[in-house]
């Protein structure tokens, strides 16, 4: 008789178990592009130094379009990996802190900025690693700030190129990128901080 205890029903169709993520390994298209983006570092650096700032801004801009790329055909083409994934944030602060740097020796930007990016992201760092051997990993999150943050400097940096390089843009609106860029840090910084703090108690 139909759902009696001797005579079991139909069973009911068991939900499938999430398929664990497969590593494509380290030779795959999208680490191709991300490792360009890296060897682009001491390009862009270079053509800096030689007062090529022109072309340094499309080195930026070409390696800013591959950071888009190689995500993109990462999930595309089921390639991630984890090379790939830790070489990618490797890129992106390379070249973005050497940009700055750079442009503060040549005095495109304030010297005191670059300094304060290159702090920012070394306070992050150097937190995680401290909390990480005191063993109380923390529970670090992409917040808005950091992810507006991150887009300021790259659109400042790239201006401050595009500016020095072709002479586009005035300097008030230099000005103001700049101090907007510094709030933000500083904010970023602030908030990375308050988040460690609280997720390693």
């Amino acid at each position: 008789m139909p759902g009696s205890a001797d005579t079991p029903g139909p069973e009911a169709p068991r939900p499938e178990a999430p398929r664990p993520e497969t590593d494509a390994g380290p030779f795959t298209l999208p680490n191709a592009i991300t490792f360009a983006r890296l060897c682009a570092v001491p390009a862009a650096i270079w053509l800096m130094l030689h007062n090529r700032l022109d072309m340094a801004f499309w080195v930026f801009v070409a390696a800013g379009i591959s950071d888009g790329l190689d995500g993109w055909l990462a999930r595309v083409r089921n390639s991630r990996s984890a090379l790939g994934a830790m070489m990618d944030p490797v890129a992106d602060k390379a070249l973005l802190v050497s940009v700055y740097v750079t442009l503060a020796v040549l005095g495109v930007l304030p010297d005191w900025l670059a300094i304060l990016v290159v702090f920012r992201d070394l306070l992050i760092v150097g937190g995680v690693v401290v909390l990480y051997m005191l063993g109380q990993p923390p529970l670090i999150k992409p917040l808005w700030i950091s992810k507006l943050n991150t887009v300021l400097q790259i659109g400042l940096a790239a201006f401050a190129l595009l500016m020095a390089g072709y002479g586009l843009g005035t300097r008030a609106l230099l000005d103001a990128a700049i101090w907007l860029v510094t709030a933000t840090t500083f904010a970023s910084g602030a908030a990375y901080v308050v988040q460690a703090a609280r997720s390693g108690k």
